[in-house]
């Protein structure tokens, strides 16, 4: 992108609270974009649930190619019930599943901030979760997920089976985001692993500690999956990066979410490898929660604190995200909350709220 060119940005809102959380962030995103001089083109397209039942498949290739071509996706949430019989090309979660292969976008990453008080929303005590500050980095584009599966036999011999492979270049780049972002922040990186039992976790060991090594300002730790997860939630604050695979960062990435308070709250990005040109994905990490949607009382912040990222890593403005984030908390210290949170305030109140607070 030129210097004065537009950035394109392709959101894609999908279903349930998707449009509503979507269009908060997008008055934000704008907001933020004309307070500093930042031109973007936003197109908007169909995808999930809403994409099949008009263009017959959850993304069709038109808005795939635009999304391909864009300088960086904000995708609200897809799928509900009333698709949960589809399967193939036609199931909502595929369009997701798509473009995060297609555009190899394989590091995700899933912020997960204690906001100053709100701490007696969360799940545990607040004297545990005071401060607690860290990113899970979750390698997206490969591991179980994406290996050899399949079922076989009958009655008492039918057996299931899901293969779990790395290679040495996925582990590195999914590595070298975290260690390269730990700099930044408080030069931390814990390891997860379950090298005790797998190989394929043995492979990711050393790899990650040969990635440490050309990082010689970062501290490495390493960590079995299973004690790490009851680390997690005893002595959160001690964390800063968290580094695991497709599965495990899955898992302990929403096992994190229980320390803010509300899953409302969390953004993520998936970006690609560094250096790889293409476009990454913003989204909250959330669901559709199709019991809340339309009634205008979805909670805004994550897909707001996804445009912060957004700003951040696509659009190279970090000093604008700094401004959404600063924002954010001050709506928060001033109590304009969402249900999930314990307040009364309406989406779009919220979304009003921080657009107001924005510094200049």
């Amino acid at each position: 992108m030129s210097t004065g060119e537009a950035a394109r940005i392709v959101v894609l809102p999908g279903d349930g609270v998707g449009p509503e959380v979507t269009s908060a962030a997008l008055e934000v995103l704008d907001a933020a974009c004309h307070a500093g001089g930042i031109p973007i083109a936003v197109e908007q397209r169909l995808v999930g649930g809403a994409a099949v039942e008009a263009e017959g498949a959850a993304i069709s290739p038109e808005t795939f190619e635009r999304c391909r071509q864009s300088t960086a996706i904000l995708f609200g949430a897809g799928g509900a019930p009333r698709w949960d019989h589809l399967t193939g090309d036609a199931r909502p979660g595929s369009a997701l599943i798509r473009l995060r292969r297609s555009l190899e976008l394989c590091v995700n990453l899933r912020p997960v901030r204690v906001h100053p008080g709100l701490e007696e929303r969360s799940n545990l005590r607040a004297d545990v979760v005071r401060g607690c500050d860290l990113v899970v980095v979750r390698e997206l584009a490969g591991g179980i997920y994406y290996g050899e599966r399949g079922r076989s036999g009958e009655g008492p011999e039918e057996r299931a089976f899901d293969t779990m492979t790395y290679s040495r270049a996925e582990i590195e780049r999914v590595a070298s985001a975290a260690f390269d972002l730990a700099r930044t922040r408080r030069t931390r990186v814990v390891s997860v692993d379950k090298a005790n039992v797998l190989t394929s976790s043995r492979l990711w060991r050393e790899v990650v500690t040969d990635v440490g090594r050309a990082h010689p300002d970062v501290a490495l730790e390493h960590a079995l999956v299973d004690s790490f997860a009851l680390r997690l939630v005893q002595r959160p604050r001690a964390l800063d990066v968290v580094l695991a695979e497709n599965l495990f960062g899955d898992i302990l990435s929403d096992l994190a979410a229980a320390l803010s308070g509300s899953i409302g709250l969390l953004p993520s990005a998936s970006l690609p490898a560094a250096g790889q040109p293409g476009p990454a994905l913003y989204e909250p990490v959330h669901g559709s929660a199709p019991d809340i949607a339309g009634r205008g009382i979805a909670n805004p912040i994550g897909a707001i604190l996804s445009v912060a990222l957004l700003l951040e890593h696509s659009l190279h403005h970090p000093d604008a995200a700094a401004r959404v984030r600063v924002a954010v908390d001050r709506v928060i210290a001033d109590a304009v909350l969402t249900r999930d949170l314990g307040g009364t305030a309406a989406t779009a109140e919220v979304t009003a709220a921080v657009v107001a607070a924005l510094p200049s």
